[in-house]
């Protein structure tokens, strides 16, 4: 479904990608680990048409989509999830809600309530004064109401409570139950490494693992975190 083709990028003088290749099949869960400053925010950005790649191509259904503009690639069906709550603060829970459905289809809203009912009793307050397990969960039902075919998460789960975690991680296997794709950036290792198919490791801008989580061990992961911090 998505599929990073030896992908260099970076901002301005500095390289974060290093010929990076990644691929999402279609209904699958993909985990990026790696630890901070690895690139996996970079590459998340490229994947959505925020950062054009310096080499190598981006494609979508096997579409070649490396100059498409963030807007195209929404039509295309790519959702992106940023870290740091991706919702609009100064408008209202039905505002944020409303600009991913069509007028003809502002009832489907209701699905996002079916999704988190905490939303449904905030459908006044503005989206900045929510806690931010709230804001979290507004912009997982804004994913949710836009149909997308491939979801980037960018550490959806950092700074929340325990029990709002385990509630993002079941909305995620909703998600992908539905046939999305995710492509899954999580600070919480073992949590991603349940809910993965597919799991890649990047450090300092390179790919060191791809695989299945069962080929995986823990000192592989402690190597590569502990590389990166020595």
């Amino acid at each position: 479904m998505l599929l990073l083709d030896n992908v260099t990028a970076g901002y301005g003088d500095t390289t974060v990608l290093r010929n990076v290749s990644l691929r999402v099949p279609a209904g699958a869960t993909v985990a990026l680990l790696g630890p901070n400053g690895a690139g996996k925010t970079t590459l998340l950005r490229v994947a959505s048409g925020l950062l054009k790649p310096w080499t190598g191509r981006l494609l979508i259904d096997g579409a070649d989509v490396t100059a498409a503009s963030p807007h195209a690639l929404v039509g295309h069906g790519v959702c992106h999830v940023p870290e740091g709550r991706g919702v609009f603060p100064s408008l209202t829970v039905r505002e944020n809600l409303l600009l991913q459905v069509s007028a003809r289809e502002a009832d489907s809203i209701g699905r996002a309530v079916d999704a988190f009912p905490i939303l449904g009793e905030r459908m006044s307050q503005v989206a900045g004064t929510l806690s931010g397990g709230q804001q979290q969960m507004l912009a997982l039902a804004r994913a949710y109401l836009s149909n997308p075919s491939v979801i980037l998460l960018d550490e959806v789960s950092m700074g929340l409570a325990p029990k709002i975690v385990d509630e993002i991680f079941e909305f995620l296997g909703r998600l992908s139950e539905a046939g999305a794709a995710l492509l899954l950036v999580e600070q919480y290792v073992t949590r991603a490494l349940a809910v993965a198919d597919y799991v890649y490791m990047l450090n300092k801008g390179q790919v060191t693992f791809c695989g299945e989580p069962g080929e995986l061990n823990d000192d592989d992961v402690f190597a590569s975190y502990l590389s990166h911090a020595v």
